[in-house]
């Protein structure tokens, strides 16, 4: 069989901050498909204005650039393990994959699931030990320990013989030896060129491709993302969609595109081994093989991961309803949840009884406060309930629950508080040693629910230096109960605005999430109690006046500043009987019940019920 020698499939694999996307970057400058007049927009990959903030790499993206007659496809994998279930499908796409490793951290855990199936799939790696820039970088120990973290993942004699070189993507520079002169990005292109094999010839044969990733735009629907797996396509095409179980759709290809940088670009036809973008074909999905009307054969599929995770979504009704967001009614929450369906495909959205609900299942808290954070850029308003693990029934009727494989790397000094955090979430410690530079690495079995929260609470335990990473390991007998907030809140009884008399007064009684002239709602809730229980306050109360004139100025007040709180703090903070009301403008936590004598009716039946 004949190989396509202009056509190499890439997957860059690497950890969040490894220098993925400044690594594209250094590729396509000395490819020179950054014009020198053209503005360059540093991460190009990132696109998503949260993915910049947050540094991680949500979808999948597709890039190309073409070196030396030579057209690289490069695919970027989700580094972040909530995003599993794109990883395999993308996978599916490429002939080999460059791992990037941090010439100081080293291989990262986050990229061993990735990593591993990589292996499995029989993927030729290309190891790329990137930032030896850094003051402290030991690229020459980090080799080794790409070799070990091979070993220890079963790959085979021809894997461990791995290409490797080292780069500093940020000044352009890459060498194959530590001890070589500088040399430039062309040393990384000719070894992908090299030692990346060239998919199959197979232009003669009928076209079949597997949908790998899903895209959608406005102006043309749905848009199917995959690589071409035999076979020519042209626009007009007649193409079937094609599972397991036959033929499930029709359509025709309306337009064709293929990758240029991050861009598509339209062609006229594209050819086996190319990625490519088809839109025309309405009710195509991930996993499903679009293939010639003439001929429809499946391509064996993937398993999508399941959810684990729900949040109640509904219209938000607080007193404020509708003042900040114009994207408010159910109609276009429910249509904004069914567009995200179509191309996020972990995700799950189902109705609930009530018309202003949905229920909204993902691979973890990351997954959903994602989609929340998008939406609320995007106008939305919301109110959001507080997450619940999806748990399932054993034959013999135990209830079973998600449970996570976590790898903790922490410094020394804070191993003990991270192990008693974690038992009394009810996690099992499975594995522990000593890393270099006095780290510890920490491995747990902790229930879904378990971690729900944890990751703010984990970053100041460790004063920011901690590692943590989890991916989905089984469902196993549920745990009992997780120890819930042992706080009450601190709840306003009026509507107004917050004065720093008041709230100066208060305190002794727990800790404020607002601080002075802030705009407030009965059964809004404006801090922690200091207590187990609820406590209902006015904030707004003013000073009475006095025809005396104080002999301090009463201006004064010196009030502790407010505790912030971002969506997963607030996501973690409520309890079952409060809401996370979400709008463009501000994240506020309330009652389901505002008014405070319904609640205590509520609450007394709740307890003698």
């Amino acid at each position: 069989m004949s190989m396509k020698q202009n056509i190499r499939n890439i997957a860059i694999i690497a950890h969040v901050d490894h220098g993925k996307t400044t690594l594209v970057d250094a590729i396509f400058r000395h490819t020179g498909a950054f014009r020198e007049n053209q503005q360059v927009d540093a991460r190009v990959l990132d696109s998503n204005p949260q993915e910049k903030e947050r540094g991680i790499t949500i979808l999948s993206k597709n890039a190309a650039t073409v070196y030396k007659g030579c057209k690289i496809n490069i695919v970027d994998t989700p580094g972040h393990a909530d995003f599993g279930g794109e990883v395999e499908r993308i996978l599916k796409m490429v002939d080999g994959v460059l791992l990037l490793v941090d010439a100081f951290e080293g291989p990262m855990p986050q990229t061993k699931f990735v990593l591993r199936k990589a292996l499995e799939l029989k993927l030729k790696p290309v190891v790329v030990i990137n930032k030896i820039d850094r003051p402290q970088a030991d690229p020459d120990k980090v080799h080794d320990q790409v070799l070990d973290l091979f070993i220890a993942l079963g790959a085979d004699e021809d894997q461990l013989e791995f290409p490797y070189i080292f780069t500093s993507a940020k000044f352009g520079i890459a060498k194959a030896s530590m001890q070589d002169p500088d040399g430039d990005m062309s040393q990384l292109l000719d070894m992908i060129i090299g030692e990346i094999p060239s998919p199959e010839n197979s232009d003669e044969d009928d076209f079949q491709m597997l949908v790998t990733t899903l895209d959608y735009s406005d102006y043309l629907g749905k848009i199917a993302v995959g690589r071409i797996h035999r076979g020519k396509v042209h626009p007009g095409d007649s193409l079937a969609v094609v599972t397991d179980e036959g033929v499930v759709g029709k359509g025709s290809v309306a337009k064709l595109f293929t990758f240029d940088m991050t861009q598509r670009v339209e062609v006229k036809e594209a050819t086996s081994g190319d990625i490519i973008a088809i839109s025309g074909i309405a009710g195509v999905n991930v996993g499903q093989t679009l293939a010639l009307e003439a001929r429809p054969e499946a391509i064996e599929s993937f398993e999508i991961s399941k959810p684990t995770l729900s949040m109640l979504f509904s219209v938000n009704d607080s007193p404020f309803a509708g003042q900040e967001g114009k994207e408010v009614t159910s109609r276009k929450i429910r249509e904004r949840l069914m567009k995200e369906v179509m191309t996020n495909v972990a995700l799950q959205v189902e109705e609930t009884d009530s018309a202003d609900t949905f229920r909204v299942s993902g691979r973890g808290e990351l997954h959903l406060s994602v989609l929340i954070e998008n939406m609320r850029r995007e106008g939305f308003e919301l109110a959001i309930s507080r997450p619940q693990v999806i748990t399932r029934t054993a034959e013999d009727g135990t209830l079973l629950e998600p449970v996570e494989h976590v790898t903790i790397d922490v410094p020394d000094e804070y191993n003990g508080v991270v192990i008693e955090k974690m038992g009394r979430r009810k996690a099992e410690m499975k594995h522990m040693e000593t890393l270099r530079g006095g780290m510890i690495r920490l491995e747990f079995e902790i229930p879904t629910r378990g971690l729900i929260g944890y990751s703010q609470e984990f970053t100041t335990d460790t004063k920011g230096e901690g590692m943590l990473s989890h991916v989905f390991h089984d469902y196993q007998p549920f745990r009992g109960k997780l120890p819930a907030r042992e706080t009450g809140a601190l709840v306003s009884g009026e509507n107004g605005q917050s004065v720093a008399y008041a709230i100066a007064g208060l305190e002794d009684r727990g800790t404020f999430f607002i601080g002075p002239n802030v705009r407030v709602y009965e059964g809004m809730v404006v801090g922690e109690s200091t207590r187990e229980f609820d406590i209902t306050l006015n904030v707004c109360k003013t000073k009475k006046l006095t025809n005396m004139r104080s002999s301090g100025a009463d201006d004064a007040v010196r009030l502790t500043p407010p505790k912030k709180m971002t969506l997963e703090q607030a996501l973690d903070f409520i309890n079952d009987d409060e809401l996370v009301e979400v709008t463009p403008e501000n994240i506020r936590i309330r009652k389901r019940i505002l008014d405070s004598n319904q609640r205590a009716k509520a609450a007394k039946r709740a307890k003698m019920g």
